[in-house]
């Protein structure tokens, strides 16, 4: 028997932030929110750092310039935090 899957590339398409958590909506209506303690550079970023963020590929991810952070939507549903910073 063959069955076929149908696999859509879930895409972001706004990121928030609220004290404690990333907020991140996706296309489809679903969003998520993470904690931002799973991400040591926006954990110590300024509110203007966390704001200034920009869709990569096509919403498959989010990067943030100044604070050299990229995250995957992939990524994020998988629940996967970041390494911990080197000291």
């Amino acid at each position: 028997m063959t069955t076929s899957t149908l696999e859509t590339l879930a895409r972001a398409a706004n990121a928030s932030f609220s004290d404690d958590d990333l907020i991140v909506s996706l296309v489809d209506g679903r969003v998520l929110s993470v904690p931002l303690a799973w991400f040591p550079r926006l954990f110590h970023a300024t509110p203007e750092q966390r704001a200034d963020w920009r869709l990569i590929g096509d919403g498959e991810g989010i990067h943030w310039e100044s604070v050299d952070e990229d995250l995957s939507v992939a990524g994020l549903l998988r629940g996967t935090p970041a390494p911990p910073l080197p000291l």
